[in-house]
């Protein structure tokens, strides 16, 4: 295991990856249910999308371990899932079999992409404050995401305020923030795990902690097959192209899809495997001397743009890198092993769903809370003093949180980017996959609003 995974090297142990990989996998676990039950809604059967969900999570995550021994986590992404439920179902009017045949061919492309080296050579291209402010941009994301799960942010006035704290979850979720900051102050080692658990036991006598109701294992086998290779079925890819007065809207869906996808990953890898040291320097010199795939960030990438496919063949939408995996890379995992542990749990998972489900928010949002103020300190590599930088660095973090989505806020990042340096007359310093990237953003929002 030592010499597979190379703790020793990346500064690590066993059982430090094992308390990652739970951290990471507790912190996500509800996407078990919150996929199906999202995705099912276009009538797809709600066991078939559980256990689809599960066996993509287990061969993305192992894949990412075993391959690119990096400790991140694969899964069905939020945002994606909903864009394919309510704007590519709902809204377009496609059927859930063509949904999937996209999702599949968006695969494809970023297989493609990956393998051409494009995804690499944006990675590259993007400026280092931009690469800082993403950074801690995801910080923000990853806090925000906890305080939303737990509803500790409320909308009910039309404008974000505090909840009124009338409800067992929110006192639960403060009194595991406090326990988890105070744990790391105190440099407990597995801190952030032992505040999940801890806090939900807490919840149990505050009726938070409570079993949820899923289906059985049997039942969700017995569905698999309706979503199992529907894409290969006269209702999926053959579907999509017979009728061509419809074909554009399937270019463009495909595209949204893919340009999502794309810069979801490249903001996760570059927020938190930089600055973790998981894709070191000398990591990003082989990358760029390197044929074939000999780094890190080549194989992660490449593990990544595979899982898409995968998921889609079994019935789910983009499976993508979750950013929750920034909650164990804060734990200490820094190799596959972590992904490892987190590829095991969700196989249980599909057995033991009903007690994976009681984990509430209120234990979980915490772990999201710590790890987003961790994360944060990439801002301070930024010169706020020169405006030029700090506005495209401050759209690009910000806008991750407030749009809910870490490909948007490298679109503003790059597209304030750009207008910086033009105004400034340094167009010439823009590399040109920036100026790419920035005109298939401006023609995302736009086609978005005309479809």
């Amino acid at each position: 295991m030592e010499k597979f995974f190379k703790l020793k090297e990346n500064g690590t142990s066993v059982s430090t990856e094992i308390v990652a990989g739970l951290t990471t996998f507790f912190t996500m676990a509800y996407i078990i249910a919150v996929n199906p039950s999202i995705l099912s809604q276009t009538g797809m059967e709600w066991g078939a999308v559980f256990l689809a969900t599960i066996i993509a999570s287990i061969i993305g995550t192992l894949i990412m371990g075993l391959v690119a021994n990096v400790p991140y986590a694969q899964a069905p992404g939020m945002g994606l899932n909903a864009f394919f439920t309510y704007t590519v179902c709902f809204g377009l009017g496609f059927t859930w079999q063509q949904a999937l045949s996209m999702v599949f061919i968006c695969g494809l492309i970023n297989i493609l992409i990956t393998v051409t080296k494009l995804r690499k050579y944006i990675i590259k291209a993007i400026p280092k404050s931009l690469q800082n402010a993403i950074g801690g941009g995801i910080g923000v994301f990853v806090a925000y995401i906890g305080l939303l799960n737990v509803g500790i942010i409320s909308f009910d006035s039309g404008v974000p305020a505090i909840a009124t704290l009338n409800q067992p979850a929110l006192w639960l979720f403060l009194i595991g923030l406090v326990l988890t900051i105070v744990l790391l102050v105190c440099n407990v080692k597995g801190a952030i795990l032992i505040g999940i658990i801890v806090t939900a036991i807490i919840g149990i006598p505050m009726g938070v902690t409570a079993t949820g109701d899923t289906v059985s294992f049997t039942d969700a086998c017995a569905a698999l097959p309706t979503t199992l290779g529907a894409i290969f079925t006269a209702q999926g890819l053959p579907s999509l192209f017979t009728d061509v007065a419809k074909l554009p809207l399937v270019l463009i869906t495909i595209f949204a899809f893919s340009i999502s996808d794309t810069f979801d990953t490249i903001g996760t890898f570059i927020g938190t495997g930089r600055r973790a040291g998981i894709f070191s320097e000398e990591d990003e010199k082989t990358m760029e001397t390197s044929s074939g795939f000999k780094s890190k960030m080549d194989k992660a990438l490449f593990a990544d743009a595979t899982a898409t496919s995968i998921g889609a063949i079994f019935g789910t939408s983009n499976t993508t890198t979750f950013v929750e995996s920034a909650s164990g890379i804060g734990a200490g995992g820094r190799t596959g092993l972590t992904s490892v542990v987190v590829a095991i749990c969700f196989a249980i998972s599909a057995f033991l769903a009903t007690f994976v489900s009681a984990i509430p928010m209120a234990a979980t949002a915490p772990a999201l809370v710590v790890v987003g103020v961790m994360m944060t300190s990439a801002f301070k590599e930024i010169d706020w003093e020169d405006f030029s930088e700090a506005v495209p660095a401050f759209f690009a973090g910000l806008f991750m949180a407030l749009c809910y989505s870490i490909s948007y806020g490298i679109a503003f990042g790059f597209i304030s980017y750009c207008i910086v340096r033009i105004c400034k007359k340094e167009a010439g310093r823009i590399h040109p996959i920036i100026w790419v990237a920035s005109i298939l953003f401006i023609l995302n929002f736009v086609l978005l609003a005309v479809i």
